[in-house]
C-alpha cells in the first residue's frame, strides 16, 4: 500500500534528505520545507521504501501538494 505525504502548508523545499529507493521509518525526516521564515521537517508517516520523490530543491509548493510517495 502507497503512502502520499503532502505538503502542510505552502512553502519552498530547502532540503531533500531521501532519495528514490532509500528505506524509510515511520517518524524519519524525509525533507525540510521553510514556510514563513521557518524550517519545517516533513517526516514519514509509514514505514516502507520511497518510491517516488515529487520535489526538488527550491521547488515552491502549495497546500496539500504530493511531496513522496511511500510504498
Amino acid at each position: 500500500m502507497s503512502t502520499e505525504i503532502l505538503s502542510p502548508m505552502p512553502g519552498t523545499i530547502s532540503q531533500v534528505h531521501v532519495k528514490e529507493g532509500d528505506d524509510v521509518i515511520e517518524g524519519q525526516e524525509l525533507l525540510i520545507l521553510e514556510a514563513m521564515k521557518m524550517e519545517n521537517p516533513i517526516v514519514s508517516t509509514a514505514e516502507g521504501k520511497v518510491k517516488q520523490i515529487a520535489v526538488k530543491v527550491d521547488d515552491k509548493v502549495a497546500t496539500k501538494q504530493l511531496l513522496l510517495v511511500v510504498e
